[in-house]
């Protein structure tokens, strides 16, 4: 194929800025690519010119989203109108689920007639099973990320799902257990999860520090959080190291004895690297109305793709540093938890990398190769 293929691609948080910046990568092995759309940093070091700031869509929960709603709605139309001007061979909106649902929509009511992909499928097995069905006139096809969502799709009369694996795969380490090592703290990314996250995490790690197997604290963090984070934990009664490096991060990990991570993205990532762990999370109201209402279901991604307990998880609408603290010292107490949760690791990257029996691993750049000139 000699002619570029014109793709639009929309990440809208840094989670998808990087699957989509693997996508182009992957896409340039086998076209020459002409991008536009909405990225962060790592699709502008593939060349995208981002529309506007990809923090605009950055919110998390339904209070981020009111405070924020004029501007997104207005991002809504500005990207609508930027494809149906455009008219780009194949559109791939990233996660970013009602906002790449209103785009796909609009799109659709304009009578846009080019293939629209969503990347990540919503988590209709979570919630709301009958938005599978609704949005199977909106998208051509979902990429998605866990090995089992292409069978709920199916089941629930959703668009056609590959499974095309997750990002975090890249993850995938030999870290040996160790008696002692360095405690990583995850306190999330958006604004409102640092905000509900960081005083818990200092209380933890306070209490932790003086554990014969602790070593030292680390906080993962994205380029561009990395100074507030150092500015936010300045004056800890613990030092604590913001590593912005992925490289850095990927060596700091092996030599983690324990990760206290928010649920989410992750949450994978240390379980593909091999590092035991507790997850929490801090609920806004809304988020702990629907928690409460679904009858409390896992939310750690280990364990929902293993579908048991593999991590323990402490989900509450204020912060619960009592219990956070008592599982990491359980696991820090006692290697044999640490050792269950590494061999469920195991069978976690076994079943990452190759998918499930029903839906092989699919490469995502072929996916959206399949919908060019059809």
């Amino acid at each position: 194929m000699s002619e570029p293929l014109e793709l639009f691609i929309l990440a809208g948080e840094p989670s998808g800025d990087r699957i989509g910046a693997d996508l182009v990568r992957r896409l340039r092995e086998r076209a020459t690519v002409e991008l536009a759309g909405v990225g962060g940093d790592e699709l502008a070091a593939e060349g995208l010119a981002s529309l506007y700031p990809m923090q605009d869509l950055a919110v998390m929960g339904i209070t981020d989203v009111l405070r924020r709603l004029p501007l997104l709605l207005w991002r809504v139309e500005e990207t609508v109108r930027a494809i149906v001007r455009s008219r780009p061979d194949v559109v791939v909106l990233i996660d970013a689920q009602e906002f790449s649902r209103l785009v796909a929509g609009r799109l659709r009511a304009r009578q846009f007639d080019r293939p629209v992909l969503l990347y990540v499928a919503p988590s209709v097995w979570a919630r709301s099973p009958h938005r599978a069905a609704r949005i199977k006139p909106l998208f051509d096809e979902v990429l998605a990320v866990l090995p089992f969502e292409p069978a709920v799709m199916r089941e629930l009369g959703g668009p056609p799902t590959s499974y095309v694996g997750h990002p975090a795969l890249a993850e995938i380490g030999a870290t040996a257990l160790s008696d002692t090592g360095l405690v990583a703290l995850l306190p999330g990314s958006r604004q409102g999860e640092l905000r509900r996250h960081l005083p818990l995490m200092r209380t933890v790690a306070e209490a932790l520090a003086g554990d014969s197997a602790v070593d030292g604290f680390l906080l993962p963090a994205l380029p561009a959080l990395a100074e507030m984070l150092a500015a936010e934990t300045a004056d800890w009664p613990v030092s604590v190291e913001i590593v912005a490096d992925r490289g850095r991060r990927a060596e700091l990990y092996a030599r983690t004895v324990l990760a206290i991570s928010v649920a989410g993205t992750a949450t994978l990532e240390l379980a593909l690297a091999g590092v035991p762990m507790v997850t929490t999370y801090v609920m806004d109201g809304h988020q702990a109305r629907v928690f409460g209402k679904l009858g409390r279901p896992a939310v750690g991604l280990p364990n929902i793709i293993l579908d048991r307990l593999v991590i323990p998880e402490i989900i509450s609408r204020a912060p619960q540093p009592a219990a956070v603290i008592a599982a990491a010292r359980d696991l820090l107490d006692d290697r044999t938890i640490r050792q269950d949760q590494a061999d469920a690791f195991g069978e976690l990257a076994r079943l990452m990398t190759h998918g499930a029996p029903e839906a092989a691993r699919q490469d995502p750049a072929e996916r959206v190769l399949a919908h060019w000139h059809r």
